[in-house]
């Protein structure tokens, strides 16, 4: 856990987001930017870059949602080291209720507990679903580290936490109710974590090749044909997210949230057959848990699995069939 605390730290430092926050680009070449640091973080190690997604994520949204002195609070914050992560996942029977200035329940799938200094949470209260942003220093839930049992992603420290009563200021709400199912950032934001699974896929075409080096069998025919494949897919899958944010801002464009769903498929589906491929090239020994490719393998497996895959293929193919995706060159 220590370790992934400063990793965060330092990856946030090193893109230069303590002194300059990741707001909401306004121009082609910000995004494919920011979207280029999120790749580059996947392809080096996939739990990380997860965890630097999410603060990407929550970053933008107190940025786009918060006050002038919530923003102004929120670079201080963050010139002073402090990490952001988006818990939205309720816990069964337990929803995360704000009443009285007490905030009672709890999230599931909370990425990074015990790792970030913040989390922005959305809470149900007597005007809506509202966001807060809570300081975990001063109201630190109950993590329960035994329910992530997972084979791999386990250093995104994704846990349920539980909070009974703390107290939260009313300084911490941020926007207005519903504001976090906005569109185009709710659906559009998708592109993010996108971009890091583009990173994994491309993770694996390193590791399988370099496994092939060492190992003197790059050489061989059926290996060199599996490597084409590999970087074929890896390609494509960053392609199609340089192709989506390079669309963004185009003007009266109805389907860029299209484009980001039939680039979350594409993406994937290049993932599933870039880890056949990895595992076809390195054989056992890419399973052995000291082995470069082995936590790739697992880590980008568990990623992959985003809530609604089908209604997402359903929505690009009635889009397709609908005129409003048309391919193009």
């Amino acid at each position: 856990m220590i370790d992934m605390r400063d990793a965060l730290r330092a990856a946030i430092a090193q893109a230069g987001w303590d002194r300059d926050p990741p707001g909401d680009p306004a121009t082609a070449q910000a995004y494919l930017a920011l979207l280029g640091t999120l790749y580059a973080t996947g392809r080096r190690d996939l739990p990380l870059g997860r965890l630097l997604e999410g603060h990407v994520d929550a970053v933008q949204i107190v940025g786009r949602y918060g006050t002038i002195a919530q923003v102004a609070r929120l670079h201080a914050a963050l010139a002073a080291g402090a990490m952001l992560g988006v818990w939205n996942a309720g816990l069964a029977g337990e929803p995360l209720i704000l009443a009285d200035g007490r905030l009672r329940g709890g999230k599931s799938y909370a990425s990074g507990a015990g790792v970030l200094t913040h989390a922005l949470v959305t809470a149900q209260t007597d005007e809506g679903n509202r966001l807060l942003l809570v300081d975990l220093a001063e109201a630190p839930p109950a993590i329960d580290r035994d329910w992530w049992r997972m084979t791999g992603m386990q250093r995104s420290e994704t846990h349920q936490v539980r909070w009974e009563g703390a107290a939260i200021d009313a300084a911490a709400a941020i926007g207005d109710p519903e504001d976090y199912v906005r569109e185009p950032y709710f659906s559009g934001g998708a592109l993010r974590f996108v971009a890091v699974h583009a990173g994994g896929v491309a993770a694996l075409c390193d590791r399988t090749r370099d496994h092939l080096a060492v190992t003197d069998r790059a050489g061989d025919p059926f290996q060199a044909a599996r490597l084409a494949d590999l970087y074929n897919l890896a390609e494509g899958a960053a392609g199609v997210v340089r192709r989506v944010a390079s669309g963004w801002f185009d003007p009266g464009d109805d389907a860029r949230l299209l484009r980001v769903a039939a680039a979350r498929l594409a993406v994937a589906d290049a993932a599933e057959r870039a880890i056949a491929l990895a595992q076809q090239s390195v054989g056992l020994a890419g399973h052995f848990r000291d082995h470069p490719l082995a936590a790739t393998l697992t880590d980008l497996a568990v990623y992959l699995r985003q809530p609604a895959p089908d209604a997402q293929r359903l929505r690009v193919g009635a889009a397709v069939a609908g005129g409003a995706l048309v391919p193009s060159l």
